[in-house]
């Protein structure tokens, strides 16, 4: 089936739920069994409600299907989602590398969370590609990517990084939030953990808090023992609003995108916008790796402020937008602005202090409106 097939029916089965189109929302601990005999083999689909319900199942089912999935579990966000799938691969003793342009979240779990269990970390440069074998150690277990970064929205040699991490036997994990594997399918070139902070474009609304584990047969077994074995579990409100959002998840990116390379197509022009930060485009730098790794981009991008803007000015602007709120989260139908701070979340790759960025969310809102926002804040900022 193409895609967007998949989405409209994946993990659904009507039959089984008297013919209602959306499976039901399963509030639930315990289940019952009809004897002994089948409870103590837990010889039943579902035994208790930590390990799953027909809600988690159907959303489970169905992301399985859009990655190519061995399997699918489901975390309470997308940072629990990345530190799931990271503690399901590191052991004491291991060492782990992680691109320097990770999520901020990320970068704290590994700095604060795997040295307590004797974990080793390393960040290296996100522009290494097959050249990153040079940094392997003998105790490398993982190799944790992003494409693009956070904030700077660098693009990564996925499929170069992974044939160099499985020829030493390291799990490879990548952070597929910005593409969703509508876009972008990390384990069909080698990805053995493809993460989704679901409570972005998954849940398309900004009303719940979701994440996703996809894992290839390599890396199943070992998440899902620990899956099990944490207790992990997603309340079921909270994956019907991530199924919902689901079924509208090609349609709402497709506009995500429009809207973007409209709004940036103006914004580049403007004289006090240096840079554009968004693969999608062509004068992005990593825009050859998108074009041949992804087949979309996008709501989510930045720019830099051109040289000599004053963070007070920076600020006025984000200040003076009407359409466009202030929020750290993203993926929902309203756009969204925030600064930039690189100080403290980078120690590879070198970062020129006195720039001033702005990380940019494009809604579902129509883009000549937002460009009409974005307008007025730069002249209250620069005149």
């Amino acid at each position: 089936m193409k895609t967007d097939t998949k989405l409209a029916h994946a993990g659904r089965d009507p039959a089984s739920f008297h013919g209602f189109v959306n499976p039901p929302v399963v509030h639930a601990s315990t289940v019952l069994f009809p004897d002994v005999e089948t409870m103590r083999p837990g010889g039943q689909k579902f035994t208790y409600a930590r390990r799953g319900n027909p809600t988690t199942d159907s959303l489970e089912q169905a992301v399985k299907e859009l990655e190519g999935a061995e399997g699918v579990l489901l975390a309470n966000s997308g940072l629990n989602a990345v530190s799931l799938a990271i503690l399901s691969c590191v052991k004491s003793g291991d060492h782990i590398l992680i691109t320097d342009t990770a999520y901020h979240p990320t970068r704290h779990f590994a700095d604060t969370v795997l040295p307590k269990f004797g974990v080793e970390v390393d960040y290296y440069d996100p522009a290494l590609g097959a050249e990153i074998a040079t940094l392997f150690k003998p105790n490398t277990c993982a190799v944790f990517t992003e494409a693009p970064g956070s904030l700077t929205f660098d693009m990564q040699d996925i499929p170069a990084i992974a044939d160099a991490a499985h020829k030493v036997g390291a799990i490879v994990l990548m952070d597929n939030t910005w593409a969703t594997p509508l876009f972008c399918q990390p384990i069909s070139f080698g990805v053995d953990l493809s993460i989704q902070a679901g409570t972005k474009y998954i849940v398309g609304h900004s009303d719940a808090m979701l994440g996703t584990i996809a894992a290839s047969e390599r890396a199943w077994d070992e998440l899902h023992t620990l899956h099990g074995a944490i207790g992990s579990h997603v309340a079921p409100d909270d994956v019907y609003l991530g199924l919902r959002g689901l079924r509208t998840l090609s349609v709402r990116l497709e506009r995500h995108q429009h809207n973007t390379f409209a709004v940036l197509g103006w914004l580049k022009d403007q004289s006090r916008v240096a840079q554009i930060r968004y693969p999608g485009f062509d004068t992005d730098p990593g825009h050859e790796i998108w074009r041949r790794d992804f087949s979309g981009a996008s709501g989510l991008c930045a720019f830099d402020f051109a040289a000599g803007t004053s963070r007070e000015q920076a600020n006025t602007f984000l200040n003076a937008l009407k359409l466009f709120g202030l929020g750290y989260s993203w993926g929902g139908f309203e756009s969204l602005a925030i600064p930039v701070k690189l100080k403290g979340s980078r120690s590879v790759t070198p970062i020129d202090e006195s720039l001033c960025s702005v990380r940019l969310h494009i809604g579902l809102e129509d883009p000549e409106d937002l460009i009409n926002d974005l307008n007025q804040a730069l002249d209250k900022a620069f005149g």
